[in-house]
């Protein structure tokens, strides 16, 4: 029934959650009595900040691909991908544009797509992103493989299914195997109460920050004469500069103003509540979207790094390990592996960073090398040695310990 009733409207298969959401084009009711989809959701401040930060955070870091070299590690830099993902994943599409996109699809639908497109070799040359609401997913029943149908927008075009090899998927927390769930769906009765509250505010402040009342009219009156009075009550009473106005009535008129309830007193306090509320579902510090009361000078590079640690790396290792099984093949994921330049994030902290770095090549803990690999910076001859703890000189990394002297010291 429900796939006559898409049909009838002409309504493309999408992919979050049930036949509900299919046939309001992605609009899911709330108790608010707002009605949230992503589109209406990046109208919502916090939720816009969060998918903001997420995204932007990823466009802004450079996924290199490395080759293993025993113990020690290079950037394969002419392996073809590595063009691919750290300059152009195609001829009109910069690499920082293309993160962008599949960062916002990420961050706000739960997954982000994009077309792997290959030439008769096999090999990849181009990736071109993918509208996350035109791609649904479902498994294969002999291969248990996933396989992906991408709408075209256009009823003369049927939907195309494609192969698993042919998709980069890059999928968030959700319950379902093969799809992640939408921080935007999740969180949508955080997000409506946050519309409703603010589009409370605003009609408050429309009648000039003062409640409603009541106009109380003497005798008996025609609906006519009603609707003629409220309308010149409304259009004189009404908006920001309504308070500067003086108010006349006749004698059969009187108006009873209605006090502000104790819930419109701590409208300001729900608001601020609900910029918490709707930052967990994406785990943003309250800082990344400028909710400021709680932070310091002395937390807030912490907080940053909390971000970074518990937000950010567990999806740049989404990225990298979805980019691995679908660029890569089995031969090369042997001695290939894509990683993240994420040192830009911590620069504020580079003083300290440096500090232990020092410490650990002083104490022989580390050697200059490690510590310059750690930095992704290349090795130097000779930086291999380790140093002694008190007079950093070269010490012995090989073969038994020098045997203490027995003579005795010339008088």
């Amino acid at each position: 029934m429900l796939t006559g009733i898409k049909a009838l409207f002409g309504v493309s298969e999408r992919k979050d959650v049930g036949g509900y959401e299919v046939l309001t084009g992605g609009t899911l009711p709330t108790a608010a009595g707002v009605s949230v989809s992503p589109e209406t959701a990046m109208r919502c401040s916090v939720s816009f900040a969060c998918i903001k930060v997420i995204a932007e955070t990823i466009e802004q870091l450079t996924p290199h691909l490395y080759r293993r070299k025993g113990d020690d590690r290079e950037r394969a830099t002419d392996h073809p991908l590595y063009a691919l993902v750290t300059k152009a994943p195609n001829d009109w599409t910069p690499a920082s544009e293309f993160r962008l996109v599949l960062g916002t699809h990420f961050a706000t639908h739960g997954n982000a797509y994009a077309f792997v497109n290959r030439d008769a070799a096999g090999r990849v040359v181009e990736l071109i992103p993918l509208d996350a609401r035109a791609v649904s997913v479902r498994q294969d029943p002999r291969t248990m493989a996933p396989v992906y149908t991408v709408a075209t927008g256009n009823t003369a075009l049927p939907a195309r299914e494609y192969d698993r090899s042919e998709i980069l998927h890059i999928r968030g927390v959700g319950l379902d195997t093969y799809k992640g769930a939408s921080p935007v769906t999740l969180g949508r009765e955080a997000i409506g109460l946050s519309l409703t509250l603010e589009k409370h505010c605003g009609s408050l402040f429309g009648r000039g920050a003062k409640p409603s009342g009541i106009l109380k009219v003497k005798g008996k009156k025609t609906p006519e004469a009603l609707q003629r009075i409220r309308s010149l009550f409304t259009r004189f009473y009404s908006g920001a500069d309504a308070e500067h106005r003086t108010m006349m009535f006749d004698d059969d008129m009187d108006f009873t103003q209605i006090q502000l309830t104790s819930v419109d007193s701590q409208t300001l306090e729900m608001r601020r509540f609900q910029v918490e509320e709707i930052s967990r579902f994406w785990r943003v510090p309250l800082h990344l979207v400028n909710e400021m009361d709680r932070a310091t000078h002395a937390n807030a590079e912490s907080m940053g790094m909390q971000f970074l640690t518990f937000c950010m790396l567990p999806i740049l290792r989404l990225w990298c390990d979805a980019m691995a099984i679908t660029l890569l093949t089995p031969e090369e994921r042997d001695t290939l592996y894509f990683e993240f330049e994420v040192n830009d994030l911590a620069r504020a902290d580079i003083a300290a960073r440096f500090e232990a770095m020092s410490k650990a090549i002083s104490a022989g803990i580390l050697n200059p090398n490690e510590a310059r690999t750690m930095e992704n910076r290349p090795p130097y001859a000779g930086g291999e040695t380790f140093m002694r703890p008190v007079n950093t000189a070269p010490a012995p990394t090989t073969g038994a310990a020098a045997e203490p002297s027995t003579e005795l010291p010339h008088a």
